[in-house]
């Protein structure tokens, strides 16, 4: 008796939609596809899926980005399903970022079978290991073979346990999938999957060990006498659950660094958010050299930050990093102790374990140092900002910090605006979700990314400069209906404005820096949106700005507000104009 042989349209069909199923009992809701012809089985299987949220977008490069923003702002993995080709190699950026940046991305390349491959055939490219080492895991399924689906399911949980919970902490897989025309197939009947919607796989990793807290009490947080060293933390992205950040240093009395990523920078007794201001005063960087530090999350951006923590290990200090994915985040290499754990859960514990040994917080002094440095740079650069006629790069991040409502979330790009946030950016009553590509640290998607955030929940803002919203200005070009909640900010100076802080500036002769760096503008960026049929507000005043701010957050749609800076020579005398006043004021305090 013969055994019917299910249509190899029909068995691609019904291996996607296995993979998704899977997908979703894993908890992916959110997919971004590009229009393709080879990519058809997986879309469909996609769009047909109704606990996906699907999102189309036209350009490859841009939908790299999107899914790669779903990620960021959920911890959960998108999947970006695209066709053959160049299609696969326009995801290349953003699989990079989402690798340094341990964001979580299910990146389905779809492929030429065997028998067009080497052969010329159009869009067929070696998309094996076409992403390298940023992957976490990669598999090549071949073509649909019904014998084969026994494996579906397994092969769809695994790339969500790769991209969750690998080794090498959360970020991208790659699906690549050979498809046969026929393209379109129905699925037939799925492989049955686990009881009540569980995932094939449940996979879990726990937490890492190293030195603990008993071992840290003796030898480096605590003196002979059991009162804590003089210290600090120094709090990047990803420094785990604030309170608990908050109740270590208040429990050894130190202060608390707060990059704008971390979640930190609340407006509570400790908390620092001018460190970088601070620590550009060299009598205030000496009074307030700390004997330990501790290292939460990211490097900031700062230099002037990392310089004084190496300043103070080479005086005698002890640095600390805790490094929940063991990725070695030390480029200076100061650490002497790294601690493989989740940064909230060890500071727990170190609380716990400095109550158990009785140890008392640092003497008044060395917090009370740190908190009167806070408050007079604070009051300088609000004094400063205030005193400005037209806007400026610091009083644009310091406005836009104050303005955005509770829940709100803001995208900064890197180069200035995520320095302009991290330098002058106040603490906040509540906490706003600062996101931001710091993974290669590069302007590429950043418009891309802020609206993959978007299209998780609203309102959310981007602040980039004129360079990064043209550099993405695919982003904007977009189907019929796609209107997430974003507004960007453009911060336009005319240029690459973080080149005239280099000492390119300061040697080359000025054609050449600004044919090479400063790199002038042909292109208006307001009238670029406009002519994309974005709506667009021009504003070159502080309170100008802030109306057209409330009024693109109260719109809900897709907005951009284009500031115009002063010029990028003058910008850079306004920022060493306001550190100088900034100094003088801790030059009072400090003698």
């Amino acid at each position: 008796m013969s055994v019917a042989i299910p249509a190899p349209e029909d068995v691609q069909a019904s291996r996607c939609a296995a993979l998704v199923d899977e997908w979703v009992r894993a908890g992916v809701t959110q997919a971004v596809v590009c229009p393709g012809s080879r990519s058809t089985p997986m879309v469909m299987a996609l769009a047909a899926e109704p606990r996906v949220d699907l999102h189309v977008r036209l350009d490859e490069r841009s939908a790299g980005f999107t899914a790669l923003g779903i990620g960021l702002a959920t911890g959960r993995p998108a999947v970006i399903s695209v066709t053959s080709g160049t299609a696969a190699a326009e995801l290349h950026p953003a699989v990079v970022e989402a690798d340094l940046a341990r964001v979580p991305l299910i990146v389905c390349t779809a492929d030429r079978p065997p028998e067009l491959q080497g052969v010329g055939a159009p869009q067929t490219i070696a998309q094996g290991g076409l992403y390298g080492t940023a992957v976490r895991f990669e598999v090549d399924l071949g073509v649909a073979d019904w014998a084969g689906r026994s494996s579906w399911r397994s092969l769809g949980s695994r790339l969500v346990a790769e991209a969750l919970a690998g080794p090498r902490g959360p970020g991208p897989v790659q699906l690549n999938l050979p498809c046969r025309e026929p393209l379109v197939g129905q699925p037939l009947a799925l492989p049955p999957g686990r009881p009540e919607g569980a995932p094939w796989h449940q996979a879990w990793r726990p937490p890492v060990g190293g030195p603990g807290p008993v071992e840290l009490l003796g030898s480096v947080l605590v003196g002979p006498d059991r009162v804590a060293r003089s210290g600090l933390i120094v709090a990047g992205g990803g420094a785990g659950d604030p309170e608990a950040v908050l109740a270590l240093a208040g429990a050894l009395g130190w202060p608390v660094l707060a990059d704008p990523r971390s979640g930190c920078r609340l407006d509570r007794p400790g908390v620092v958010a001018a460190a970088d201001a601070i620590l550009r005063e060299p009598a205030a960087a000496f009074r307030l050299r700390p004997d330990v530090v501790i290292r939460l999350g990211a490097p900031w951006a700062s230099k002037v930050v990392g310089v004084a923590l190496e300043e103070a290990v080479a005086a005698g200090g002890t640095e600390i990093l805790v490094d929940p994915h063991w990725a070695w985040a030390d480029p200076d290499r100061r650490a002497a102790v790294v601690v493989a754990a989740e940064p909230g859960a060890w500071c727990r514990s170190v609380v716990a374990g400095l109550t158990e040994a009785e140890v008392s917080p640092s003497p008044f002094p060395w917090l009370a140092g740190w908190t009167e440095a806070e408050g007079a740079a604070q009051e300088a650069i609000s004094d400063w900002c205030d005193a400005q006629r037209g806007v400026t790069e610091p009083g644009l991040a310091r406005a836009l910090v104050e303005a955005l409502p509770a829940g709100a979330s803001l995208v900064v790009s890197s180069s200035m605006p995520v320095r302009d946030v991290e330098w002058f950016g106040p603490a906040r009553p509540d906490s706003l979700r600062v996101l931001a590509n710091r993974g290669a640290n590069g302007i590429d998607g950043v418009v891309s990314t802020a609206l993959g955030v978007a299209l998780t929940g609203g309102p959310v803002v981007a602040l980039v400069g004129d360079l990064a919203f043209l550099h993405d200005l695919t982003a904007l070009v977009r189907p019929a209906g796609f209107d997430p909640p974003l507004t960007v900010v453009v911060a336009d100076n005319g240029g690459g404005g973080i080149f005239s802080f280099l000492l390119q500036a300061e040697t080359l002769e000025l054609d050449w820096f600004e044919a090479l760096f400063g790199t002038p503008q042909a292109v208006d960026p307001a009238a670029a949106a406009a002519g994309l049929g974005i709506p667009v507000r021009e504003v070159a005043g502080i309170e100008a700005f802030r109306t057209a701010l409330e009024e693109g957050l109260a719109g809900g749609g897709l907005s951009v507000i284009c500031v115009r800076l002063p010029e990028r020579p003058v910008n850079t005398v306004l920022h060493q104009e306001l550190q100088g006043q900034v100094g003088a004021a801790l030059e009072r305090l400090f003698g």
